[in-house]
Parts: C-alpha cells; sequence; structure tokens
C-alpha cells in the first residue's frame, strides 16, 4: 500500500491490524531519496536538473519531490511576498518563476527555518508541479505527478460474471474482464467494448492523467431520458505497464451498480 494514502502507515489513521505502534505524532513525515534524475521545464528553460532529489512523504498527502538550491535556476526566480504555515515543517517562503514573457507565480517554495522536528529540509526546494510545462523522469516525460515507488498496480484476466446496470437496463456484461487492482483503490474491472453497448455512450471532453495508466478519455451514458455524465473511461494508448486495458471501458457511477457474479460490488 501507499505509505501516506488509503490506510498506509504513515497516514493519520493508520491501520490496526499489525503488531507494532508507531511511537510520534499522528501526523508524519518520511523524507528519503530519489534514485533517478529529474527534470523540470518551463517556457523552454530547465528550471531543475536534479540527481540528488529527495521525495517526501506526508500523511494523507501525495509525495512532494524536494530538491537542492543549487539544483534549481535561481537566477529564474523572483521571490514574491507570499508565505504560508506548516505546523510540521514550519513557514514557507515562496518565489515565482520568470522564463522570457513567462511567469509562474509562487511556484517555487522552501523552508527558511524548518521546525525542530523537519531540520533536513534546509536548503531543499520544491515547485508545484502543474506550474512547469514539463518533468522528466531521466528522460522520459512524467505526467499527473511524480510516481510514488510504494504504489502499483495488477491487470489480471478473470472469467468472473460483470454486469453493469442502469436500474433495469444492462449496460454491459461481459466474462472476458480485465482486473485492475490497484493501491488504495477499490478494484476496476476493464470490460472489451464488444461487450458494451456502445450506442448508449457518448463521448465527453472530459480528460484525466494517471502518472502510472496514463490518460484517460471519457464517455457519459444515455439510457432513455438519463443521461450520466462521464460515467465510463478508457485508456486509448495507455503507458507500458497498462497495456492490458487498452481501449477497454470501465464504468463508475452512483446511478450505476456493477454486479460480480450476481452481487452487488
Amino acid at each position: 500500500m501507499a505509505l501516506t494514502l488509503g490506510g498506509g502507515p504513515l497516514t493519520t489513521r493508520p491501520p490496526e491490524a499489525v503488531n507494532y505502534r508507531i511511537d510520534g505524532p499522528p501526523h508524519r513525515l518520511f523524507l528519503h531519496d530519489f534514485p533517478r534524475r529529474v527534470r523540470a521545464l518551463f517556457g523552454g528553460e530547465v528550471v531543475l536538473d536534479s540527481d540528488r532529489a529527495r521525495l517526501l512523504h506526508e500523511s494523507n498527502l501525495l509525495p512532494q519531490l524536494y530538491v537542492p538550491t543549487e539544483d534549481v535556476r535561481t537566477d529564474l526566480l523572483q521571490p514574491t511576498s507570499h508565505s504560508t504555515h506548516c505546523p510540521f515543517k514550519g513557514d514557507a517562503a515562496y518565489h515565482s518563476v520568470r522564463a522570457g514573457d513567462r511567469i509562474a507565480e509562487n511556484a517555487v517554495w522552501h523552508y527558511p527555518r524548518p521546525t525542530e522536528s523537519a531540520p533536513w529540509l534546509e536548503g531543499l526546494v520544491a515547485l508545484y508541479w502543474g506550474s512547469m510545462d514539463a518533468w522528466f523522469d531521466e528522460d522520459e516525460e512524467v505526467f499527473g505527478h511524480i510516481r510514488d515507488p510504494y504504489h502499483r498496480f495488477d491487470v489480471r484476466s478473470t472469467g468472473r460474471h460483470v454486469r453493469v446496470l442502469a436500474g433495469d437496463v444492462v449496460v454491459a456484461e461481459s466474462r472476458r474482464a480485465k482486473l485492475l487492482s490497484e493501491t488504495g483503490l477499490p478494484n476496476r474491472y476493464y470490460l472489451p467494448r464488444e461487450d458494451v453497448r456502445t450506442e448508449l455512450l457518448e463521448p465527453s471532453a472530459t480528460h484525466t492523467v494517471c502518472p502510472y495508466k496514463g490518460t484517460a478519455s471519457y464517455a457519459s451514458l444515455r439510457v432513455g431520458e438519463r443521461r450520466l455524465p462521464d460515467a465510463a473511461w478508457s485508456y486509448p494508448e495507455p503507458f507500458d505497464g497498462a497495456l492490458a486495458i487498452a481501449d477497454r471501458l470501465c464504468f463508475l457511477s452512483d446511478d450505476l451498480t456493477t454486479e460480480i457474479d450476481g452481487e452487488p460490488l
């Protein structure tokens, strides 16, 4: 499981079925070395280039990448008056990034005087992921956020009887699903399009990015007069590790029922 989400040991409510107790504050921080070179680009400039990055795991949050100040183009940074306070890390000072005629407001932060419980944050800076144009893990572009080394997913073929219903209407029915199990998330069933009533689907403009699986494209579902927005999604061109679910459809909506071997999920 992920360390800081989904019931992991560093969440504010760690799992109970263990034979240990963590002696420490309920909000936990864990910093460790990131093993590869990372780069961030903005406005045609390399803002960050480091093979000394650290990954901070913090209770109930996604991991955050920090790098030494020396690995950031400080000539592109402009200090601002913005500041925030974290009771666990300290008072953060912010900089904007300027590259040519483009500026990313308050995109960079650091803790000049971190708390006594997090002194190792001194000399490290972090960047808001979405403020940069592109991020690279070695030479591969990364989307969404940096990948958590404690997060994983597995895809398995299953012959279980999967049905998706909108009321009494069967939207999809299959014994050829791919079952995707992902850290901290419920199992998802990806069905071949041949087993889905695709005439009920309407393309949506919605897209989301998963750093582990790729870019998802959504579709709304129309059953009679009812329209269920973004009730289905697929990965037309998933990343290498998720090729088994390529172009298959998965369903999720409060107005849908998914049955597995006759039992509702």
